[in-house]
């Protein structure tokens, strides 16, 4: 039986541990909080599968399979609701992209189309649409809470088998490889390092360098809001999503590194005017803030993540760029499946990069200059 030490009980570590008791491995997770207290906890819980590159289109399409699989386990529940991003008039370069992108989705057979201003009004009319000049709209998207998510697989890894460990520290050990918890050495066959924004450092302990930059991001919540599908303003460079009664909104990205300990965790006044002056400009409505705070991504050169192998025993699973919830049952499953002897996902093999590279975090819809 293979030994596994999973480190990160986030959405892609509890996905990863449950998918290797499944398999037969034998399987630790260590979280240094609760459950899903780190950045997934402060995601957005969008989730869509609309992307015009092969790879991340067929990643999205099955974490969106698997999304809808264990809705309504737990207190885990995926909501169909149709994803929109638009462009306004005057911003070319990003209608044009918008109006590149969608046939290269539906070439991968995402159920994706393009909607002029009146189409859009017609089907959302709690959206503004006079300054629209292109909009798309995928259908086979949803939203979720994602606090619920990594306890659920949490609690189906022990189901397998899995032991999980919260509010332990560890560090990674390399030989033999392993974890250290409490200043205990703990030896396993393999490691799997998904911790977030402290994956960098993680693995910079163990003497591995890789590309990765913690960035910060914002939200914020309302107390009520309009009926309005998934929503990104492409050219105002934020999102909207129905949340309880009211929205969740926010972007904020700051494109600078961050401390992963040490960050400020509420969102800036700056942030917070911005996005209620977007809301009202996309919706007509003047919302009350309920809750406004900050998470952290990480970003690598090519804004593809690394996954898989970095050192014999060790993998890691981090970099999604702000789209690691919404892929993770698909990435989790994939590194799962390496970290046993499959091939895992080629195309974002953490060995691309020595780990030494210069680059810059860049946010928001790809285009072309």
């Amino acid at each position: 039986m293979t030994h596994v030490a999973v480190v990160g009980g986030g959405a892609v570590g509890a996905t990863a541990a449950y998918d290797l008791a499944e398999r037969g491995a034998d399987v630790t997770l260590f979280e240094r909080g609760e459950i899903a207290s780190g950045s997934t906890g402060r995601a957005a819980g969008i989730v869509y599968d609309a992307f015009a590159e092969d790879v991340d289109a067929r990643v999205a399409d099955r974490a969106v399979e698997r999304f809808r699989e264990f809705s309504g386990e737990g207190d885990f529940a995926f909501r169909e609701t149709p994803y929109v991003w638009l462009a306004r008039e005057g911003d070319e370069k990003r209608a044009s992209a918008i109006r590149e992108q969608v046939p290269r989705m539906r070439d991968h057979g995402r159920d994706v189309s393009l909607l002029d201003a009146d189409e859009l009004a017609a089907e959302w009319s709690a959206l503004r649409t006079d300054d629209v000049a292109v909009a798309a709209v995928a259908r086979d998207a949803g939203r979720v809470y994602p606090e619920t998510y990594p306890p659920l697989l949490a609690s189906k890894a022990e189901a397998a088998g899995a032991s999980v460990e919260p509010n332990a520290v560890a560090s990674v050990t390399t030989d033999p490889v392993g974890v250290a918890v409490d200043g205990e050495d703990r030896a396993f066959d393999a490691v799997l390092v998904a911790a977030g924004a402290h994956t960098k450092r993680l693995l910079a302990e163990a003497g591995v360098s890789v590309a990765l930059k913690p960035y910060r991001v914002q939200a914020l919540t309302t107390a009520d809001g309009p009926d309005v599908p998934l929503t990104y303003d492409a050219t105002g460079g934020f999102y909207l999503r129905p949340y309880g009664d009211g929205l969740l909104a926010g972007d904020g990205t700051e494109e600078f590194e961050s401390d992963p300990d040490d960050w400020a965790r509420d969102a800036d006044d700056a942030f917070v005017e911005a996005t209620r002056e977007g809301i009202a400009a996309r919706t007509g409505d003047d919302v009350d803030v309920t809750e406004a705070w900050a998470g952290l991504c990480c970003a690598t050169p090519d804004r593809d993540p690394l996954l898989g192998e970095v050192r014999d025993g060790l993998f890691v699973a981090c970099g999604f760029q702000g789209h690691g919830f919404m892929r993770a049952p698909a990435l989790a499953e994939a590194v799962a499946e390496q970290v046993l002897g499959g091939e895992g996902v080629p195309a974002f093999d953490p060995t691309r990069f020595t780990g030494d590279e210069e680059f810059e975090i860049v946010e928001g819809m790809t285009v072309e200059e």
